[in-house]
């Protein structure tokens, strides 16, 4: 079935292999799907065994949040219900604002949403090595294998979903894996990431697509292939509503008001006529917003040779995408934003509620997190296990 493919592979080769160490360690976690998955292996591995000898028989996991905000109470929870040592961080939008430019120096990039997600991850790693913790487990990548970013919801088709994910992955080290490393060694703090075993990434990739992409009309969202397979009745690994949980890009789900409070600052240090001529001051990936203006000048500051600002990609992007999955939708033409709220009609909290024409409004505005786990039959786990 499903669930053997998956969570053999999973526990046993990718994240109790990078549990080999002998120093303290912990696993970042955000609440979300992935880093609860990663949690939730290590900490029944460690349950089982005397790895963890030198620094308890519990795991220590980490977040951190603006407060109040969606990542720190689903983290909170997962950590309840595993019984980890949580340890809580919380930093504020100025705090992260005064930090850009050590954390633009360190990562090397001016992406936006490179940007947006290093800095609270920067602030944290900072926190975690103080506590004398050198390496941490960290869930980058699913997203990327499994399709989970929320403008997946628009792929036209199973060809067009498997060939983003191709070009996502083949991307990670410019993007995801660029952060996690960067933003975590920049305090001699060491990431590993376990859903990209190269030899779980084999398997995840010959999935047949089709059973990849999202169907509201069967109950599936976003990476309903890796929920199904933790969704254990008898052994549960997390509770149903967690499993079940939208996803939330890591720069959304430290807060919300971390984004506007950078776009609020940026407005107030790039005026209107720098963004008009910002073609003739920079003439390669010119900054389209004033937020991604105010980056660049401080990369440029740092790294102001040809040589540096080629390393870092461009182009139009729509939460997370690809250029070339931004023709999946007119409208998302319109608004560019790397943010996941700016998939409208698909993300619970998006900037703009856009109901389809076949969809009443109140069925639009209903989180994806209200499906219910989809009841799959024996012959069609089966079925797609011989595909395997």
């Amino acid at each position: 079935m499903i669930l053997l493919f998956y969570v053999t592979p999973l526990r046993r080769q990718a994240v109790v292999k990078r549990l080999m160490t002998d120093v303290p360690f912990g696993v970042l976690l955000s609440g979300g799907l992935d880093s609860s998955l990663v949690a939730a292996v290590a900490s029944r591995h460690l349950a089982e065994t005397k790895v963890a000898k030198q620094w308890g028989s519990h795991l220590h996991t980490f977040c951190i949040g603006l407060k109040g905000s969606p990542d720190l109470k689903a983290a909170r929870e997962v950590a309840d219900y595993l019984g980890t040592y949580h340890h809580e961080f919380h930093f504020t939008v100025q705090e992260g604002i005064d930090a850009l430019e050590e954390v633009i120096y360190h990562i090397e990039t001016y992406d936006v949403t490179t940007i947006r997600a290093s800095t609270p991850m920067f602030l944290m790693s900072r926190k975690i090595k103080s506590l004398g913790v050198k390496m941490v487990l960290s869930g980058e990548g699913s997203d990327e294998i499994f399709g989970g970013y929320l403008y997946f919801h628009k792929a036209p088709s199973k060809e067009e979903f498997h060939q983003e994910t191709c070009r996502k992955i083949k991307a990670l080290h410019l993007y995801d894996c660029l952060r996690a490393n960067k933003s975590t060694s920049a305090w001699g703090l060491e990431a590993r990431v376990p859903f990209l075993d190269k030899s779980f990434l084999n398997l995840a990739m010959a999935i047949d697509p089709e059973w990849k992409m999202i169907r509201r009309d069967l109950g599936r969202i976003e990476k309903w292939v890796l929920r199904n397979a933790f969704d254990d009745d008898e052994k549960p690994y997390l509770p149903k509503h967690i499993l079940y949980r939208q996803k939330e890009q890591f720069s959304d789900g430290v807060g919300y008001s971390w984004i506007d409070g950078l776009k609020d600052h940026a407005n107030q240090h790039v005026s209107d006529a720098m963004l008009m001529n910002a073609s003739f001051v920079y003439p390669e990936n010119t900054p389209t917003t004033k937020e991604a203006y105010y980056y660049r000048t401080i990369f440029e500051k740092f790294y102001p040779k040809n040589a540096a600002r080629s390393t870092v990609p461009g182009g139009p992007s729509i939460a997370c995408s690809t250029a070339k999955a931004v023709e999946w939708d007119a409208a998302w033409s319109k608004n560019l934003d790397p943010s996941g709220r700016a998939a409208l009609g698909v993300h619970a909290a998006a900037y703009e509620e856009e109901a389809p024409q076949n969809v009443s409004a109140s069925q639009n505005m209903a989180s994806l997190d209200s499906f219910p786990p989809p009841k799959e039959t024996v012959a069609e786990a089966t079925a797609m296990a011989v595909v395997l």
